[in-house]
């Protein structure tokens, strides 16, 4: 027992001391900076469009942003393709004829990031808000896009939406 005691003694200390520490450094968080502003300045125009039709309700011009083999990975959703994105859309349109629903960007949370040889990763925060229960109901959320660069223009080919 006393052996057990001179053990845990000796290395239980050792052992936090090593042990990972959470850091609350707000100096750790970079600035973001376009590595390329042209780059940015395409996707981010991209994205004001989509979301024009998106806020206009318009099911068949914001499906003219997708590639016909997007992936949509909603967190609540789950997995979706074009067909199944496009219906989502519709639905959700559907049911929130006179509710307000709506996306903006959130002012400065766009990062576009180039992936060569493919076209580019955009990750950002979106505000949606909608009626509910005769109320406002807003939320913030987080999205990830990959854009890829085609003949026909930009188009989503994955987005994965999570933070709901």
């Amino acid at each position: 027992m006393k052996k057990i005691f001179i053990f845990f003694a000796f290395f239980l200390p050792q052992f936090y001391s090593c042990a990972p520490k959470q850091v609350n450094d707000n100096s750790m968080k970079m600035k973001y900076s376009p590595v390329s502003q042209e780059l940015f300045t395409e996707i981010y125009k991209q994205d004001s469009l989509m979301f024009v039709a998106f806020n206009e309700h318009n099911t068949e011009k914001l499906m003219s942003y997708f590639s016909e083999d997007v992936e949509f990975y909603h967190d609540k959703g789950g997995l979706s393709d074009y067909a199944g994105t496009a219906n989502g859309f519709k639905n959700l349109f559907l049911n929130n004829k006179e509710t307000g629903l709506r996306r903006d960007l959130i002012a400065g949370s766009m990062e576009v990031y180039p992936i060569n040889s493919f076209g580019a990763v955009a990750t950002s925060l979106h505000r949606f808000c909608h009626q509910e229960n005769g109320k406002q109901d807003c939320g913030t959320f987080k999205n990830i896009m990959m854009y890829k660069k085609t003949a026909a223009g930009w188009k989503v080919t994955r987005v994965i939406s999570y933070d709901h």
